[in-house]
């Protein structure tokens, strides 16, 4: 995965540039889909001294200003990603937890179009798909 210039894109949203935006923002571009304690422990290891308050209000300005994409999948932890923008669905592995991105599968954003949408305006359909993963497949975890 190509490195990103995570302070040209703090500039580009008008947020400050401070050491632990900076790195939340790689390691979220690095490592995506990690949750907050993950990337929390990855700051630490390179800055030292931040607290797990600071990663997630970080986590939050990053959101808010869509330079990263937060992700719930069931029974998991808030996972973060760099991919904003696309529209695209995730894989989750029943067995490890392990998420992939996909593609949207069909048409433009949103992918799904709601047969009565009730007077909201829609700008994203959310589509998990759920199943085991080629490693868990392969070490006999799940039954085909």
């Amino acid at each position: 995965m190509p490195s990103i210039d995570a302070a040209a894109l703090l500039r580009g949203a008008s947020l400050r540039v401070t050491r632990p935006r900076v790195a939340v923002l790689a390691m979220v571009s690095e490592n995506p889909h990690s949750d907050a304690d993950t990337i929390a422990t990855a700051v630490r290891r390179d800055l030292g001294s931040v607290s797990t308050q600071a990663v997630y209000d970080v986590l939050r300005a990053l959101t808010e200003a869509g330079l990263v994409r937060r992700i719930e999948p069931a029974g998991s932890p808030a996972r973060f990603e760099t991919r904003v923008g696309d529209n695209h669905h995730h894989l989750v592995c029943r067995d490890c937890g392990a998420i992939a991105d996909v593609s949207c599968a069909v048409g433009e954003a949103p992918c799904l179009h709601a047969e009565d949408p009730r007077g909201y305006l829609l700008d994203e359909a959310e589509v998990t798909f759920w199943g085991v993963c080629p490693d868990c497949r392969g070490a006999g975890r799940a039954i085909d």
